[in-house]
């Protein structure tokens, strides 16, 4: 171990041992200032040690190591009294590890010693809170390297870190090799953190050998696999350099969870010694390690080294090829040489060296006006003298002085002194004042600092002692402290004492000696009184007591009568201490009417005349002591009610029931009477529940929680005690509202009015009725409606803009003085209803020898009362009596007269009637001739019927002919010539024949002729019907070959084709082993084929369906013989498939089609998508979704999507909308649904279907209907 490094005062310096214990020693850095607090403003100190990059040999075994290179930083010492020259800035001496500040100044130049060293190279030593961006400084060696070395650093005025700038204490310093508070917060590397569990370890081979560096992480609380780099030297990334001699592993383990990263170097070479390093990273985590490899060189015929020998080699070689520092080549090159320089020199991080030389300050350049400039800060005890120096580098410049921005002017404070090219500032008497910012220009140059001035402590030279005195005695606290005019503060108890001009404390100084004066001492004054001074605090206890109390003379206790005057009196000593008057714990104050005196030892209370409250226990306190005098005064009056308080008329007192009574009557009276409640015979109680009486000291109370009409009446007060009675009467009055009236009638009904009566109601709550409120509402409604806000002064009232069609009621409200009674029951509902306009186009339809045919169209208005039927009349011509053809209303616009007289003419009327009566008639203009006209029959065959009708075995034949002819034509119907069979039923009509086959035959297929006979007049009509049902299996199916994997098969089409053409056939075929079948091809047309793709080894059966326009065949016919499969020793090749992507958005393979529904019975609505993943399928009508809605059911199975309409009605018409959504995307599909038939109009007024929806649906009937009417009149 190295001897310990002696200072100049002669105390041991600690070496610092390298950060690595394996590797090799390095230079360690040590700064030990003097005991110092150091002021610094504007100030870092950067000091950076380098060397040049040189092989170094390694000495032989049992060579001495060498000695650690010690920087001792050292200061000059500062002059008694007077700062001259500033002094630099340092830190805490180091000793046995512990710290000892004291305050020094700075200077601006750091010694740095270097001590014997045996190694002959430099080395570079960073300080970590130290700016990199400094000038290096190279320290020569001698050659016998026993000489110390002694660098000189300039530390800059102006890299003092942001967080230390404008405090007066800021201080950095070092210990034992570790870093200062403040470090370099610009770095741009990610902040070191603990990574490596195993670092790699220095080592040494000959040349020619192989050695391998391992790095170890643990990977517990990492994600990802961390990034490891290699470097050699300062910049050489090895990554790029492996191959034969280099080869870099990484490895995990997975039960450990360690990452091991592994360097390899194989037939070492003499250039590959020197140092290396391994960093890594992990995100904002950084770890790195260096360390060290020797490549010894191997003589032939000897296995020792030559260390000189070496040594003197690796010299002579580093001579021939310099190392060169690559980060002063960036700094002075131009920036389009930066890519060359890194080719270079191997830089593979030059983004990264670009960023920290972006942040590298510039060297300030060198001031032209000051040769030397004033120190960044300065230090000065109160009192003292400072001396701020300057050295002009030009003395013909003119310099200015400031303070705070303020020019200094000469004074007897502020001297200025020139020596040579000196120009020095002296302030003389330093004050606190003078802490301030100074300031001198020398032409366009600035220089700053800041001076600090140190105030020193004014200590306690004489403490406070204790006092203990009595009331209206003099206290006097006497301290004394070590500076005359020192300025202190007095406490008490924690709090300053006020020593104002009105306070009851003086403050006295004189020279060193302070006093607190008290000249009329209280109770209050008792407390801890202190001191403070700047150097210390002294305090001291003051207690101050009463002095003893004696009563004389005590209070009586007095009867007094009321009006009468009264006094109290007593004695106390000492006389001169005030005292308080108390009646029954308040205190009493003086006024006109009392009147309290304080002479001397006497205390008096008097009253000039006594009232009620007068009475009571009184009291009478000494201030500042616990003893009391009290006595008891009593004062007698007779009872009185006090009525007029009441300030009602007549002592009447109204109240509206329902409402709570409280009546408070003031009495009067000493002792304090007894009081009885009376109404009529009976004695209110104290304890009763709604009514009841209570008493209070003045006045006595009535309640009546709620106020009923059986609570009018007289009520009796009765007052006793000693000194006699009185009596008092009041009467209270209560009022309600009236009762509700009875159910209002409605005799008369409009379109939207309605003429409305009701009776008064029973009881008008002992007020006049003033008038009634009328409201109304609909009948399925809860919300009533108020129609008059101004009353209503009958008993009649008309309410008017109903909705007509609308089931309303009504109820009444009467008014009162008192207020609003409450509703009455609601009349019975009624609908406001309008008589239909007339009918429309009434022509004559049909006329016959005894009947006539009307029909018409529906009136135009028809109204919320709907349409009941149609009442038809006709009057004879020549006469003016209306005949009734219909006795019950017809709700066919058609209708036929009978019983009329041949060739007699006649007029004809109709009316529409609804619930609100009888509309006005439609009459024809002309009379009309009882007499019927031959019309030629004319057959309208359908379209559907124009062309083969065709039908499956078993379904439903149902087919209508329309004809037109007069009279009744005869109809006839032939199969081929023949009658038809009897199993069809044929129904003929006036206008119609009807065809009706309930279980269709293959049998009834052929052609049929209709024929329609009026008179002599005829016409035909033929009609071809077709059933069809399945077919019959295919016929001799056999294998015509088998080669390979394939199979031929050959058949016939099968005798019965089921009454329509084959349009194909399904093939299976079946495995032996299993006879489980499965389709080859379906829809096939012809009648051979070639089955492939066979497996070999595999024996098949084959059977076939024929198929038409019906479906399959119900059975197949299948291949007697067997196809067996042989293998022909073929290589198979299995064919590469790439897995297909089945994932798609939703598509609508079968839309949503427009559909028609019955009311009443189910509807279906059917759309099929395709989807993966599967889509969430929504149903929405108009927009709207549908969501746990009793009346819809949805189904979704294999993508086909179904929603069940249950029993719709005319209002489930409308838009709806199939939606089907996944990850991908969505799609959706639209249909619109009609639903037809329904509900009558008083149906769906019983429903509580809102009108304007029933207009709406009756108009869509009917433009339903329409076309099937026109229909029928253009055949």
């Amino acid at each position: 171990m190295p001897e310990p490094t002696k200072k100049d005062d002669g105390q041991p310096e600690e070496n610092v041992a390298p950060d690595s214990g394996d590797g090799p020693s390095e230079n360690s850095v040590v700064i030990t200032p003097k005991e110092a607090k150091v002021a610094t403003k504007d100030t870092e100190a950067i000091v950076t040690v380098t060397e040049p990059e040189a092989a170094v040999p390694i000495p032989a075994a049992g060579a001495p190591q060498p000695q650690p290179v010690v920087i001792v930083v050292t200061e000059i010492e500062p002059v008694e009294g007077e700062v001259t020259d500033p002094q630099p800035i340092v830190t805490e001496p180091v000793e046995n590890g512990h710290n000892e500040p004291a305050p020094t100044k700075a200077q601006k130049r750091v010694e740095v010693t270097e001590v014997k060293e045996e190694e002959p190279r430099t080395s570079k030593v960073p300080v970590s809170s130290m700016k990199k961006s400094a000038e290096s400084i190279a320290t020569p060696v001698k050659e016998d390297g026993s000489t110390p070395k002694k660098l000189s650093i300039d530390l800059p005025n102006d890299s003092d870190p942001e967080s230390t700038r404008g405090r007066k204490d800021s201080v950095w310093s070092m210990e034992d090799g570790q870093p200062p508070e403040e470090i370099d917060k610009q770095v741009d590397s990610p902040p070191l953190s603990t990574l490596l569990i195993e670092q790699p370890q220095s080592g040494s081979i000959n040349v020619g050998g192989d050695i391998s560096f391992v790095a170890k992480v643990e990977a517990k609380d990492l994600l990802r696999k961390p990034t490891i780099k290699w470097f050699k030297g300062k910049w050489m990334d090895l990554a790029s350099k492996t191959g034969k001699h280099l080869q870099l592993k990484e490895s995990f383990d997975r039960f450990t969870k360690i990452h091991t990263f592994e360097m390899h170097i194989i037939k070492a070479k003499e250039n590959y010694a020197g140092n290396y390093r391994c960093e890594v990273n992990y995100k904002d985590k950084f770890d790195s390690c260096s360390f060290d490899l020797e490549v010894k060189e191997v003589a032939e015929g000897s296995q020792s080294i030559d260390i000189r020998s070496a040594f003197k080699r690796r010299e002579h070689k580093q001579e021939e090829v310099p190392e060169v520092d690559v980060w002063e080549i960036l700094k002075n090159a131009r920036p389009d040489e930066y890519e060359k320089i890194a080719f270079t020199y191997g830089i593979t991080d030059l983004r990264g060296l670009l960023k920290r030389l972006k942040k590298t300050k510039k060297e300030e350049k060198k001031s032209e006006a000051f040769a030397k400039r004033l120190e960044p800060a300065y230090q000065a005890d109160k009192g003292g003298k400072i001396r701020l120096v300057v050295d002009l580098a030009d003395p013909t410049v003119e310099l200015k002085w400031y303070k705070n921005g303020q020019e200094i002017r000469p004074t007897p404070k502020y001297i200025f002194e020139h020596k040579g090219t000196q120009r020095i500032m002296v302030i003389n008497n330093c004050q606190m004042n003078d802490d301030a910012a100074y300031s001198v220009t020398a032409g366009d140059e600035k220089c700053t600092t800041e001076l600090f001035v140190k105030e020193l402590p004014v200590n306690i030279v004489k403490q406070l002692e204790p006092v203990k005195t009595t009331v209206n005695e003099r206290i006097e606290l006497e301290c004394e402290v070590s500076e005359e005019g020192a300025k202190v503060k007095w406490m008490k108890n924690g709090v300053e004492v006020p020593t104002g001009v009105r306070s009851r404390y003086r403050v006295k100084s004189e020279g060193t000696k302070h006093w607190l004066i008290i000249d009329d001492a209280t109770k209050d004054d008792t407390g801890t009184y202190s001191l403070m001074a700047t150097g210390g605090t002294t305090e001291a206890h003051v207690q101050v007591d009463l002095k003893p109390l004696k009563i004389l003379m005590d209070l009586q206790s007095v009867t007094v009568l009321l009006g009468q005057p009264l006094k109290l009196n007593c004695e106390i000593y000492p006389g001169n201490v005030p005292g308080r008057w108390y009646k029954n714990g308040q205190l009493i104050q003086s006024s006109e009417r009392i009147n309290i005196l304080h002479r001397a030892k006497n205390h008096n209370l008097d009253i000039e005349s006594s009232t009620i409250h007068d009475a009571g226990d009184y009291t009478f306190v000494p201030e500042g002591y616990s003893q009391t005098l009290s006595a008891k005064v009593h004062i007698i009056d007779p009872p009185r009610v006090h009525l007029e308080a009441l300030n009602v008329q007549d002592n009447t007192v109204t109240i509206v029931a329902g409402n709570k009574l409280r009546l408070e009557i003031p009495i009067s009276g000493e002792p304090a009477p007894r009081v009885v409640w009376m109404k009529g015979e009976r004695v209110i109680l104290d304890s009763g529940n709604r009514v009841r009486a209570e008493t209070f000291a003045d006045q006595t109370c009535l309640t009546i929680d709620i106020a009923e009409r059986e609570d009018t009446g007289n009520y009796k007060i009765v007052l006793q005690n000693e000194a006699g009675e009185d009596t008092a009467s009041v009467k209270i009055k209560v009022v309600d509202i009236p009762d509700p009236p009875e159910a209002p009638l409605v005799p008369d009904v409009g379109g939207d009015w309605c003429t409305m009566t009701w009776e008064p109601p029973r009881y008008d709550g002992g007020s006049p009725i003033l008038g009634y409120f009328i409201e109304r509402k609909k009948k399925q409604s809860s919300r009533w409606m108020r129609l008059n806000f101004d009353l209503c002064k009958e008993t009649t009232f008309e309410p008017k803009k109903m909705i007509e069609g609308v089931p309303y009621e009504v109820r009444i409200f009467a008014v009162n003085a008192i207020g609003v009674s409450k509703p009455s029951e609601p009349s019975k509902p009624f609908i406001p209803l309008a008589v239909t306009s007339e009918p429309t186009m009434l022509v004559v339809d049909d006329v016959t020898d005894t009947t006539v045919t009307m029909k018409w169209r529906p009136p135009d208005t028809i109204g919320a009362a709907g349409l009941d039927g149609y009442q038809v009349e006709y009057c004879l011509e020549g006469t003016d009596e209306w005949i009734l053809a219909n006795k019950e209303l017809t709700e066919k616009t058609r209708y036929t007269i009978t019983g009329l007289p041949m060739e007699g003419k006649i007029f004809v009327r109709v009316k529409a009637i609804n619930a609100a009566g009888a509309s006005a008639p439609r009459t024809t203009q002309h009379s009309i001739l009882v007499k019927e006209v031959i019309e030629p029959p004319k057959i309208r065959i359908p379209r559907h019927l124009k062309q083969t009708y065709i039908r499956k075995v078993g379904e439903v034949v149902n087919l209508v002919v329309p004809f037109v002819g007069k009279p009744r034509p005869k109809v006839n119907w032939l199969k081929e010539g023949q009658p038809i069979d009897q199993t069809i039923s044929i129904r003929n009509s006036d206008c119609d024949s009807i065809m009706f086959i309930r279980k269709a035959e293959r049998k009834h297929s052929g052609k049929y002729e209709l024929s329609v006979q009026v008179e002599n007049h005829i016409d035909t009509a033929m009609l071809d019907i077709q059933i069809v049902d399945l077919p019959g299996p295919p016929q001799a199916v056999k294998i015509e070959e088998v080669w390979g994997t394939n199979v031929a098969l050959d058949w016939n089409p099968p005798k019965d084709n089921g009454n329509a053409p084959i349009i194909g056939y399904t093939i299976q075929k079946a495995d032996k082993k299993t006879m489980e079948w499965y389709t080859c091809i379906e829809h096939y047309h012809r009648t051979c084929i070639t089955i492939t793709d066979l497996v070999v080894g595999n024996e098949y059966f084959f059977r076939i369906y024929s198929e038409n326009m019906v479906g399959l065949s119900e059975s197949a016919t299948a291949t007697k013989d067997s196809a067996l499969i042989v293998k022909e020793g073929l290589l198979l090749k299995i064919p590469e498939y790439n897995d297909r992507d089945f994932t798609e958005a939703p598509t609508f393979t079968q839309p949503l089609i427009n559909t028609f529904a019955v009311a009443g019975y189910n509807a279906t609505l059917n759309c099929s998508v395709r989807a993966n993943p599967r889509p969430k399928v929504v149903w929405m009508k108009n927009k709207i979704t549908i969501i746990d809605d009793p009346r819809y059911r949805m189904f979704s199975n294999q993508g086909v999507c179904t929603l069940e309409i249950r029993k719709p009605s005319p209002f489930d018409g409308g838009v709806y909308t199939c939606k089907a959504v996944n990850d991908l995307g969505e799609a959706q599909v639209d249909c619109k649904l009609e639903v037809k038939g329904g509900f009558t109009f008083f149906e769906l007024m019983k429903r509580g279907v809102p009108l304007h929806l029933i207009d709406k649906y009756m108009n869509e009937s009917k433009t339903s209907e329409k076309p099937e009417s026109e229909k029928k009149e253009s055949n």
